[in-house]
């Protein structure tokens, strides 16, 4: 194998070799045309983010500026919205389901590095694969750390760092992030802790 193909296995790899610097730059070109991009030009942005993600669903929005190593090895659902400042650090796999919402300065980690100094000075890094899945939102200042699984319907509190999985329906917060409790059908009627909704087009 060589070190790209060591990094998509989730092995240890070298960054600086077998092509990846200059994947990385073409990468942060088109990270720099986008983020640069006129808000007000919709369809142009609308075409760098496609072009900068391996795989994305219909009505996608990304606000910048954003940031992301390779771009290519993220695949985001349908109606996925990424708010201001969302980094994303794809160097493993990272999957996205449908109705994904991140708030501002959400990151999104498959990076990182050995433990003990002299194996981290080696220049050795990893990158193990991230999944989000369906329905979740991610407040605001989160940090989803490698290998981490977050499962339907969730909701992962603001300034939460997520170190192990999320099982499906659960509100999870803190550092480490851990579930406080699961979201059920008496869940539906609220819109802010006890503040019921006064419309009925709510579901």
């Amino acid at each position: 194998m060589n070190q790209k193909e060591r990094m998509l296995a989730g092995l240890p790899y070298k960054a600086w070799m077998d092509g990846l610097p200059e994947e990385s730059m073409e990468n942060a070109v088109r990270v720099f045309e986008f983020n640069n991009c006129n808000p007000a030009e919709t369809k142009r942005a609308d075409r760098l983010i496609r072009s900068i993600f391996g795989k994305a669903g219909k009505n996608i929005t990304v606000r910048a500026p954003f940031h992301c190593d390779y771009g290519k090895n993220i695949e985001v659902g349908d109606n996925f919205y990424a708010n201001f400042n969302a980094v994303i650090l794809d160097v493993g796999k990272v999957t996205i389901g449908n109705n994904v919402l991140l708030a501002p300065n959400v990151a999104i980690y498959t990076a990182g590095h050995p433990i003990h100094p002299d194996s981290r000075n080696s220049g050795y890094e990893y990158g193990i694969a991230v999944t989000i899945g369906d329905n979740v939102w991610i407040g605001g200042n989160s940090v989803i750390n490698p290998g981490v699984s977050i499962g339907n319907n969730c909701v992962i509190g603001s300034g939460s760092v997520v170190i192990n999985d999320i099982p499906d329906n659960s509100v999870a917060v803190g550092n480490p992030a851990r579930v406080i409790r699961k979201i059920t059908d008496e869940d539906r009627k609220y819109y802010f802790k006890d503040r019921e909704f006064d419309v009925n087009d709510y579901h």
